[in-house]
């Protein structure tokens, strides 16, 4: 028994030798340390790691995968696929494996050949102190400490104060004050090259502190300044419930940080090589990095002061610069021709008497170099310190929170502003008491004529009233009864008796109510804006209530709108003939004197564009709303290509033109560029391109030739939107190498389908992940594909589009490559030509090509 004993010794420590043999001389096998002391090093030979509490994070030496060169950074360990989140030497990599970390006296120091020092913490310290020790923290900070203190937040060097192209959790951005560190995100130079690129994210330290990125020093896009609740030129940075951020403004610091809630979940914020600030996540569901959201989106109001002073961006507005209510071009020769560099100008200078203030509403706050914040008042106070001050140009709240605290006032020109649909805050800029008369005149003359009028006028006025009170019963009684032959409610609304008017608003066998201007006025609080729902190229969106107390939207046609009487009386005389559920359901129209309105149903939900790409409405889609939403689009285009009375085509389908009702049913909305097919006719060719970039067929956008196939390729856009959260206009350059198309078919090309679905529907940590159908995900976006392909008569029509999104067993045929086209550049146009760019055109300049595709 003793032999036996003796033998089993002898087995097992044989077996332990070579199992320490194999670890020490094994290229392939690392040996992982918590802490590196003085009595220790890391060296490429050995392939020695040092590794986090966790095993979250990983450091030692490594190499790209085009290189030989070797660097010392630190990685994610428990990720399949090497993540690298910080990097010592990455201007000044070691040629070859002989590399050494160690500690040299009180410094971290890494030696290459001959032992020379490649890369040192530079720490100066007085040498009667304990020795040093360094240690990787859970949160991926590496650290050097005195070996006696074990105090966890005093650290003589940290990496954390040292960022490369990537913001981890705890991580802070911006100034230390006590220190003067200025901590801020370099780029790599290239997707396999980890050395300095030319793209920062830096905090400027101003009295109103904001982040912007440079390129070679020059800022390309400002981020926004810190509203109490985000960064205001990010709105898609939305909040999730395991991810909470904070911004510090105080005598010791000013920086930005997050941390995550839930440890299964990875997310880092990142400056790509290309200069694009994004934010990435990593879930146990899909096991690969997602992009939550990336910054500049927009190609068009994203680049830093696109507009030029007293200009705001608009992308629903065509051009996308407008000029500030109180301000006309500096330029107006450029401005046509679409250059808006130089900006615009007052019509009346100020004379710091008698000035007052417009509103703009959901705005980017303007460049804050010549702010001036007082966090003590509140906006009525605000106001008052602007009007006192005669170098003050507007004024708005430091923070959004509780109804709006805080002053910032702005005393130069007001530059790299824009309009967000439902984000953004308020900004009041100054004008002179000339231009605020115009204001109240063009927007309420009725008004300021009742207060100039004597009390003999008001009399008569009176009298008028009833008189026509007792018309306008009458009217209504016969309209109504011919509203009941027809089954069409009334609504509480006062109609007129009119069938024709004179002049250009000549309407013949209208089929639409007409509707009284005053009682459109009464139902949105005289166009308040408060009531204010959207904007577009044709003008604003009102909601409003009608005395029996029904919701209506109003569409008004502004009078210098680019959708002008012939494309209103074409959406007139189109809407009131279709009828289907997935069709928006107008109520009636007003047509008196200059104002033109169409009312329609007020919808609930508003627009798809907001659900699928708004910061706070995105977590409530789930997949099987989506799915529901794309097949009622798909029946609603149907209706109008084969099915209602007359054959239609859209032209100007997208996510923005997409309501949603209570019950979330899809309603295709503005058929102001829609235009009617005879049967036997299959497409026709026009000059006059109009609709949105990135949704347009090629053949379109380029030739002006249009079809059923060019709706079908603006629903497979459309889809992809759906499945992705992602808006088509945000993947310019972003590794890939054409657009938000090429992203999608690069993916299903190489079998990674799923990886562009939306994580919010995929996640199982998400609520809403219980409706998920990989198999349905898949078959929504080979039909996107399809619909998008190159060549019109390779794309299905939308009764085939229908069968195949309702059949489990179809086959459906592989998809060709989508169709990619380039726009011709503003700089080049004839602006007496007749062909009209609409809101998001392609352009080209200084050879910077953008896809027609990419634009939206």
């Amino acid at each position: 028994m003793k032999g036996v004993r003796n033998i089993y010794h002898h087995s097992y420590t044989s077996l332990l030798l070579v199992y320490v043999v194999m670890i020490l001389f094994h290229p392939g096998l690392a040996i992982y340390i918590t802490t590196l002391s003085a009595t220790e090093s890391l060296t490429i030979s050995s392939n020695r790691t040092l590794v986090s509490p966790g095993n979250v994070f990983e450091l030692g030496f490594f190499k790209t995968t085009s290189s030989s060169r070797w660097y010392l950074g630190i990685w994610y360990k428990k990720l399949p696929d090497r993540t690298y989140v910080w990097i010592a030497n990455r201007d000044n990599p070691l040629p070859n494996t002989i590399g050494t970390l160690k500690i040299s006296g009180n410094n971290l120091v890494i030696l290459g050949h001959s032992n020379k020092s490649v890369w040192s913490t530079n720490v100066t310290r007085g040498n009667e102190r304990s020795p040093v020790v360094a240690e990787l923290l859970a949160n991926g900070n590496f650290v050097m400490r005195d070996s006696n203190n074990t105090d966890a937040n005093e650290f003589l060097w940290q990496s954390f104060d040292f960022p490369t192209n990537t913001l981890l959790p705890e991580m802070k951005l911006g100034y230390d004050l006590k220190t003067g560190l200025n901590r801020f995100l370099t780029s790599w130079r290239g997707s396999d090259d980890p050395s300095s690129g030319d793209h920062l994210y830096k905090l400027e330290p101003r009295s109103f502190p904001e982040f912007y990125i440079f390129n070679d020093d020059f800022p390309v896009h400002r981020i926004g300044p810190w509203n109490g609740i985000e960064f205001s030129g990010i709105p898609e940075d939305q909040k999730s419930s395991y991810m909470v951020y904070n911004f510090t403004e105080n005598s010791e610091e000013v920086a930005y940080s997050f941390r995550m809630t839930n440890n299964s979940i990875y997310s880092r914020l990142i400056i790509s090589s290309e200069g694009y600030l994004q934010r990435l996540i990593w879930t146990p569901s899909t096991k690969i990095w997602q992009e939550f959201w990336s910054s500049p989106v927009s190609l068009q109001c994203d680049p830093y002061r696109i507009c030029g002073p007293y200009a705001y961006c608009d992308e629903n507005t065509s051009p996308v610069c407008n000029c500030i209510q109180g301000f006309d071009p500096k330029n107006q020769q450029q401005w046509d021709l679409r250059s808006h560099a130089s900006g615009c100008i007052r019509r009346t200078w100020l004379s710091c008497r008698g000035d007052g203030f417009t509103r703009m509403k959901n705005m980017k706050l303007p460049d804050t170099t010549a702010a001036i914040v007082d966090r003590s008042v509140g906006v009525k106070e605000c106001e008052k310190k602007c009007l006192s001050n005669c170098n003050c140009t507007a004024f708005a709240n430091a923070d959004i929170r509780n109804g709006g605290t805080g002053c910032v006032i702005w005393t130069g020109e007001l530059e790299d502003i824009r309009n967000y649909v439902a984000d953004g805050q308020d900004l009041y800029v100054r004008l002179a008491a000339a231009d605020l008369v115009k204001k109240r005149n063009s927007n309420g003359k009725i008004i300021g004529l009742i207060v100039g009028v004597s009390v003999l006028l008001l009399l008569i006025i009176s009298c008028l009233w009833k008189r026509r009170q007792k018309r306008a019963k009458a009217s209504a009684t016969s309209i109504a009864n011919r509203q009941r032959n027809q089954n069409m409610p009334m609504n509480g609304m006062v109609l007129s008796s009119k069938r024709q008017l004179s002049g250009e608003n000549k309407i013949e066998d209208l089929e639409l109510p007409l509707i009284e201007l005053e009682a459109v006025v009464k139902a949105t609080e005289n166009f308040s804006s408060c009531n204010k729902i959207g904007e577009g190229g044709f003008g604003i969106v009102y909601k409003g209530r009608l005395l029996d107390g029904q919701e209506i939207a109003v569409k008004r046609l502004s009078k210098t709108s680019f959708q002008g009487t012939d494309e209103f009386m074409n959406e007139v005389t189109l809407i009131a003939r279709l009828q289907h559920i997935n069709l928006v359901q107008v109520l009636g129209c007003c047509i008196e004197g200059d104002e033109k309105m169409l009312i329609y149903e007020y919808l609930e939900n508003l627009s798809l564009d907001s659900y699928l790409f708004g910061k706070t409405r995105s977590s409530k889609l789930s997949w099987k709303e989506r799915f529901d939403i794309t097949n009622g689009v798909a029946r609603g285009l149907l209706y109008l290509h084969q099915d209602s009375r007359f054959r239609i085509i859209h032209r100007d389908l997208k996510v923005s033109n997409i309501l949603l009702d209570k019950n979330m049913i899809p309603k295709i909305s503005d058929f102001g560029m829609a235009r009617i097919f005879a049967r036997d006719e299959t497409e026709a060719n026009t000059m006059k391109v109009v609709g949105t970039y990135g949704y347009m067929s090629p053949e379109y956008a380029m030739n002006g030739i249009f079809s059923e196939k060019s709706d079908v390729f603006s629903f497979g856009v459309i889809v992809l939107e759906i499945v992705t959260g992602k808006r088509n206009r945000g993947f310019y350059n972003l590794n890939y190498k054409n657009n938000f198309l090429s992203y999608a078919w690069s993916n299903w090309k190489e079998g990674r389908a799923l990886e562009i679905v939306d994580p919010v529907i995929v996640d199982s940590l998400s609520p809403l992940s219980s409706t998920f159908q990989p198999q349905e995900v898949l078959k929504c976006i080979q039909i996107g594909l399809l619909c998008v392909q190159e060549l019109a008569e390779h794309r299905p029509t939308m009764s085939t589009v229908v069968w195949m999104l309702g059949s489990e067993a179809t086959e459906i045929p592989q998809p060709k490559p989508p169709g990619y086209c380039v726009g011709s550049s503003p700089y080049e146009l004839d602006p007496s030509a007749s062909r009209q760019l609409d809101d998001d055109e392609s352009w080209t300049v200084n050879q910077y090509t953008c896809s027609v595709i990419d634009a939206r």
